[in-house]
């Protein structure tokens, strides 16, 4: 390809500028297009399936829901984890406008799981606080938010320019007034004047090059390769907290995640090879992960996340999730190995180092209007600094970006010239050197020197050998070839890594002590520092082109935390952070002589269908079809076209959708029956209850298909469209799902009556959904005394919310020395709901019981209990428990409120 003349740009103009089209652009775009504002959104790839919300959700980390959490223990919980450095302003809004956001999620038609009443069904992960919010369809979040950019009053204010990648921001007058870069697919120039900037990016998970030694097989998705810290660095911005690495705990040999933010609500949890559990800090920290490094490589290790103790139905559960919107690949993955989770439990190890706001604290420094330090110029989502702000935490300030960033009008001056042309070189100078280095080759050994030189435990010498590499590799980086508009960006991608390199070398050098765990772990300097260190480290360029650091105190905090007491002040300007002097291994009084001159080498099971009708379809998809457009595509002899008519019908959503898919679970194909409840159970929450849908799920509950009779119960109680007699008559399904989806119902319209009768179900799978939907002791006694060790435990458990009086107190202290340890912890559980002078004594002898889920379940009934003298006692005692979940528990006994 030719290389552009800067003259001949594509010069695009808008109010407000959203870089990145993933969690954090969507939401800002959407938000400044409500304000009124004309929006440009450039994306790289394509916004329909880009950043890392594409493949989906599983859930939601941190969902403050009123009535199951309090924003300021949020904000405390935070604070806790990132070790005392935080700006709690920013965390706050997370807090507060989370549950709002859920909320404006679930108008589009995210699907957050909720109880049979509707109500969201928060869990509890970590030991404080209930965030974990679970998203059974999150797979298809990205396609609902796509839908939304595509509505036709959000088209006439949002421009969306797929393959469009840009280099850098533009300032001009103090502020940022557009940016720079270029099509990825026919390598035209693009220059952008606007009146402000977003930059939603996402992390830098290209840095450090995973075990595998793949280059795009990271934890983090491969395409945010630090784009946006680079531009923000470039454009002026302040950057902070870029010593605090990303690792996260994964698969052995497997870049995904383990998931237990998944599996910890269904039972699982982390053990070494002795299958004790050994975690004793709380939530997914640097220190949580010193401690996981730590087991790895004593002799407890390896480490497993523990699944093939729960029952079938969990682990089938688990495997819809994990094997669909986590990882599509995960399920092949363990086929390939001959495991499977009710045999193997799944071996963990650690990633490759990142950076990332949302999972640590590293990103671009940011105030609570999702401001930076450059006028005009915002920053959202994981490439900002507000530590573990998660999904919604990137909705909620790319949200905050979109309206504050409305105040700008397009900037109406000459765009800086000097800028223009340094990025145009940036872009295409790999032209130039057609026959230079690859940047696979060259990409490959930055991200070694990564590995080898920055990734924890850190040592200022390693770091020091690391900034020289950095800075040689610049010539390395210039002299890279390509042929193709795909790899200039592929190159400008590594000229990214290498900034975000050396931004995390020379941030890590500059911070002088341990801190943040294994995020940041120097052995020079062990210790952490809180008088010299409680700083936020900020990184910015100076007028000569260096990085400086400043050292920000931490402003004293909105919600106190017992651990930190920060004072605030002024801040400590450290200049320029130089390596050692490690090039040699010692002094040399006379440089060698060489024996003459040398001369330097010379470089030199769904059946694929070609049908032309599906090609017509997605041509009309663009254009939000109407339903009587899209109706003979529904009825297309091609069941392959059928099942897209119905992906189309789920993405674009036209009046009429609920009725066509219902009428649609009648199709005499299997697959696109599946695709027509899929997209019900996925829309369920922004489908209006109209008659005719209430006509269609109610023909469709006598089908003869399964799924389609479970999924039209599952929508009838969603919608409220149901009557007790049509949910009671499936209770005699010969479908378990069938038959569960009746009880779910039934306990929707409160006939309390028709759920206890199903208690004599022959499937234990429906009689533990029972015995978790009945309301009162009495309702619950058949089900004590089930056969089932299951259905027994769930029985007792339940004990624990409706209350355990005078007599099914006497039940479950005899359970207590049930064998089965499943009983066992549900009868702890239920005694927490008894008399203290029945329970406490039973309770702390259960503290004895050598399965460490039964000591648990005592632990969190005694502290209900703490106003006793002797269960306080016994608590005191539970702290040297050899579990750690019985540790930590037991110490909350002592703890303030």
């Amino acid at each position: 390809m030719h290389i552009p003349a800067v003259t001949d740009a594509l010069e695009l103009s808008c109010d407000v500028l959203v870089i990145g089209g993933g969690t954090a652009g969507t939401m800002a775009a959407l938000t400044a297009a409500e304000q009124g504002r004309d929006v440009l959104l450039l994306e790289k790839a394509h916004v329909r399936h880009s950043g890392a919300l594409a493949m989906g959700m599983d859930g939601v980390n941190n969902a403050v829901i009123p009535g199951r959490a309090e924003p300021d223990d949020y904000v405390a919980e935070i604070t806790r984890a990132n070790d005392g450095i935080v700006d709690q302003s920013t965390v706050r809004q997370t807090a507060t406008r989370g549950f709002s956001m859920v909320q404006r999620l679930e108008s589009y038609g995210v699907k957050f799981e909720k109880d049979e009443h509707g109500e969201y069904a928060v869990r509890q992960v970590h030991r404080s606080g209930s965030y974990v919010l679970p998203m059974p369809e999150g797979k298809d979040v990205k396609k609902v938010l796509y839908r939304q950019l595509r509505r036709r009053e959000m088209r006439e204010r949002i421009r969306i320019e797929n393959r469009v990648m840009p280099v850098r921001v533009l300032t001009a007058e103090g502020r940022a007034v557009g940016a720079v870069g270029f099509n990825t697919r026919t390598g035209e120039f693009v220059t952008v004047r606007a009146g402000a900037v977003i930059l939603a990016t996402g992390a830098c998970g290209r840095l450090g090059l995973p075990a595998s030694g793949y280059l795009y097989g990271t934890y983090e998705n491969p395409t945010n390769a630090g784009d946006g810290y680079a531009m923000a660095y470039h454009a002026g911005a302040e950057l902070t907290g870029i010593e605090c690495f990303q690792i996260n705990p994964l698969m052995k040999d497997y870049n995904g995640p383990a998931c237990a933010y998944v599996a910890n609500p269904f039972g699982g949890y982390q053990v070494n090879r002795h299958g004790e559990r050994f975690v004793d800090s709380d939530y997914w920290s640097g220190q949580m992960m010193a401690e996981f490094a730590a087991e790895l490589d004593s002799d407890r290790g390896p480490v497993y996340l523990k699944l093939s103790h729960l029952p079938e139905e969990s682990i089938s559960a688990l495997e819809g999730i994990l094997h669909s919107t986590e990882r599509p690949t995960r399920g092949t993955f363990h086929a390939g190995r001959g495991h499977d989770y009710r045999t193997h439990d799944v071996e963990m190890h650690i990633s490759e180092i990142g950076l990332c706001g949302g999972h640590s604290a590293s990103g671009v420094r940011v105030d609570e209007h999702a401001r930076t330090t450059v006028p005009g110029l915002y920053a959202a989502g994981d490439l900002a600094c507000v530590p573990h702000n998660y999904m919604i935490g990137a909705f909620v300030f790319g949200d905050l970006a979109g309206a504050d960033a409305s105040r700008f009008d397009v900037y109406e001056g000459e765009l800086p010239t000097a800028q223009v042309r340094d990025a145009h070189d940036l872009i295409y100078r790999p032209l130039r050197n057609p026959d230079g280095p690859p940047q696979p080759q060259v990409e490959y050994k930055l991200r070694r020197f990564v590995n080898d030189y920055v990734a924890p435990p850190k040592t200022g010498a390693r770091l020091s050998l690391a900034v020289d590499h950095f800075e040689r590799m610049r010539g390395e980086i210039d002299e890279m070839g390509a042929t193709t508009p795909h790899e200039l960006m592929r190159c400008a991608e590594v000229s990214f890594i290498r900034d975000c390199a050396e931004m995390a070398a020379r941030s890590s050098l500059a911070r002088t002590e341990s801190r943040w765990g294994l995020y940041h772990e120097r052995t020079d300097h062990p210790k952490r520092d809180d008088d010299g260190w409680l700083h936020h480290l900020d990184l910015s360029k100076s007028p000569s082109g260096a990085m400086e650091f400043t050292a920000r105190p931490v402003e004293p905090y909105l919600v106190p935390v017992d651990e930190f007491t920060p004072g605030g002040g002024a801040s400590r300007h450290l200049g320029e952070v130089h390596p050692e002097n490690v090039a040699t291994a010692g002094q040399r009084d006379i440089a060698p002589v060489g024996s003459g001159i040398r001369t330097a080498p010379s470089r030199g099971t769904v059946t694929a269908s070609h049908s032309p009708r599906i090609l017509e379809l997605l041509a009309l998809t663009e254009d939000e079809p109407e339903l009587p457009l899209l109706r003979p595509f529904l009825t297309d002899p091609d069941p392959a076209v059928r099942r897209a008519a119905v992906a189309t019908l789920t993405e674009t959503v036209p009046a009429g959708t609920g009725p066509a898919l219902a009428e649609t679970l009648a199709d005499p194909d299997a697959g696109v029956r599946a695709a027509a409840a899929a997209s019900l159970l996925e829309l369920v929450e922004v489908l209006p209850p109209e008659r005719e849908l209430s006509r269609g799920l109610h023909d469709a509950l006598g089908h003869e298909d399964a799924l389609v009779r479970a999924t039209a119960l599952d929508v009838l109680r969603a919608l409220r469209l149901g009557e007790p007699d049509s949910y009671a008559l499936a209770l005699g399904d010969p479908d378990i799902e069938v038959r569960i989806a009746s009880v779910r119902a039934l306990v929707s319209v409160g006939d309390l009556d028709a759920v206890a009768r199903a208690g004599a179900d022959p499937a234990r799978e429906v009689r533990v959904t029972v015995a978790r939907g009945l309301d009162n002791p009495g309702a619950l006694a058949p089900l004590l005394q089930d056969t089932d060790v299951l259905v027994r435990a769930a029985a007792l458990t339940a004990l624990a919310t409706v209350g355990c009086p005078t007599p099914y107190d006497e039940t479950a202290l005899a359970a207590l020395t049930a064998p089965p340890w499943q009983v066992r912890a549900g009868a702890a559980a239920a005694l927490g709901a008894a008399t203290a002078e029945r329970a406490v004594p039973a309770l702390t002898e259960a503290l004895g019981d050598p399965n460490a889920d039964v000591r648990k379940a005592a632990v969190l009934a005694l502290l209900k209990y703490t106003a006793s003298e002797e269960a306080r006692t016994a608590l005191a005692t539970a702290v040297l428990d050899p579990d750690a979940d019985v540790r930590a528990y037991a110490a909350r006994a002592a703890a303030p409120a």
